[in-house]
């Protein structure tokens, strides 16, 4: 059973997250779409937040929640985002920082400052805006989870998009780094790798991807994961997807370590 299907039965996958309250950027479709209904179907209060008004509220009220429309580029706009769920259900335990888009230029004569001005609005900014902006509500409720939605391509090198490469090796730099630094704050910090998952991103490659056999995978599955990141105790993990494996964090090398004269 579909988490939709969950929904509109009022059979929960369980109640895991009653209580809570979360946020979804990017709600209105794709991955964000499915994460607002898995939070939902295990308890959680949502608030969808899009560009999309019309799609963002279908969701929200899909899963008896609440929608706000939100440029995560947008620093003022990501507050403003907080004290709405805030004002909504009482405070915030749960961000999930999915909003993102394709880059769609290059470093070399396709070049174009605008786009790679939105996409890195988008994809980093919009993390680490919406970050600051919530981490004074988690903290407020004692602690919580933010995950961020990086890709596969914040794991591995993507020479035909270096600078989509660009924008999720930085958050999955920050998901590593903020992990261990906001522990004193109780608040979790995680990101999510996913490789071509069902979302607008992928519309472009979807012939080349069929012409190859690669297989899509299902926005449930990111979902999936992303509640079992935010019902677990990890932080500072990158959690990576892939059709067919089971879902687990990435396990980086250690970088090695200077020299010193004295061991020589």
């Amino acid at each position: 059973m579909t988490a939709v299907e969950a929904l509109r039965s009022g059979q929960r996958a369980g109640a895991a997250l009653t209580g809570k309250v979360a946020i979804v950027t990017g709600g209105a479709s794709g991955l964000g779409r499915a994460m607002a209904l898995a939070l939902a179907e295990a308890g959680a209060r949502v608030v969808v937040a899009d560009l999309d008004a019309r799609a963002g509220r279908e969701v929200a009220d899909l899963v008896d929640g609440a929608f706000r429309a939100c440029d995560v580029s947008d620093l003022e706009a990501n507050r403003a985002l907080v004290e709405f769920a805030q004002d909504q259900y009482g405070g915030v335990d749960i961000a999930l920082l999915n909003a993102g888009v394709a880059t769609g230029c290059g470093v070399g004569g396709d070049f174009d400052p605008a786009r790679y001005r939105r996409a890195m609005g988008a994809n980093l900014d919009g993390v680490v805006y919406g970050t600051h902006a919530v981490l004074p509500a988690l903290r407020a409720r004692g602690g919580g989870a933010i995950v961020a939605t990086a890709s596969l391509a914040g794991l591995a090198a993507v020479p035909l998009d270096p600078l989509y490469a660009a924008n999720k090796h930085a958050v999955v730099g920050l998901a590593r780094s903020l992990g261990p630094a906001l522990a004193a704050d109780h608040v979790r910090f995680n990101a999510v790798c996913p490789g071509f998952a069902e979302s607008r991103i992928i519309d472009p490659l979807r012939d080349m991807l069929s012409a190859q056999g690669m297989p899509v995978i299902p926005a449930e599955a990111v979902a999936d994961t992303v509640l079992r990141i935010v019902t677990g105790d990890g932080s500072g993990e990158c959690w990576f997807v892939q059709a067919g494996r089971e879902a687990e964090p990435f396990r980086f090398r250690t970088v090695p370590g200077p020299v010193r004269p004295a061991d020589v």
